[in-house]
């Protein structure tokens, strides 16, 4: 069981989350895209949000900026944090059109928000879940798009909650965040997702 629940951390790590909702995004738009165009803006995005990142954490290691890969230290995720916003940055203003792909924008534009406020949270002292922040935030992402589209996506929304819920047992179980840490990171990584594409006309 203890196995299981840990897979899930590393399954739903906040660092695949980006990229799933680009997967997701690519896979049910009933938008026609290209499929040459479809695999080198999610060749981009993995590049940007994967590879990046983890090249970046190397190197903060070898200068002994962060101690271990799940930033346990609240201090050790501001640098990270900020990475993570430049990087998000960069790809709403290049890599993704918001004319051509407004929701995907929209979905990035949320994780933008939610990296800030886990920024501010941290500089507070605070360490919202970032995995809630991730997952919740592809859920959020999901559920927009069902109303935008006016389509059932019950499937994909059923696993994403099965996924929160195992993930949040996963950090429970291992003792890397208290309850009022997981609900606080799926609040910061749900919310902007829906609030910015109530407030966005598609």
């Amino acid at each position: 069981m203890k196995f299981i629940l840990r897979s899930f951390s590393y399954l739903m790590h906040p660092l695949f989350m980006p990229l799933l909702g680009v997967i997701i995004y690519f896979a049910i738009t009933p938008k026609f895209i290209p499929e040459s165009f479809m695999y080198a803006k999610i060749f981009a995005i993995s590049i940007l949000t994967l590879i990046v990142p983890i090249l970046f954490y190397f190197l903060l290691e070898s200068i002994n900026l962060v101690s271990s890969k799940e930033l346990s230290d609240v201090k050790e995720r501001r640098i990270p944090l900020l990475c993570q916003i430049g990087i998000t940055i960069l790809i709403v203003t290049v890599i993704i059109n918001g004319y051509e792909f407004p929701e995907l924008y929209l979905f990035f534009l949320g994780i933008l928000i939610a990296s800030g406020l886990a920024l501010i949270f941290s500089l507070f002292k605070y360490k919202a879940s970032l995995h809630m922040v991730g997952v919740s935030g592809v859920l959020s992402f999901i559920i927009a798009l069902s109303m935008v589209y006016t389509t059932n996506y019950l499937e994909i929304i059923s696993l994403l909650i099965i996924g929160i819920g195992c993930t949040a047992a996963s950090r429970l179980q291992f003792k890397a965040h208290s309850m009022h840490e997981l609900i606080v990171g799926i609040l910061v990584g749900g919310l902007p997702q829906l609030l910015v594409f109530y407030f966005y006309n598609i």
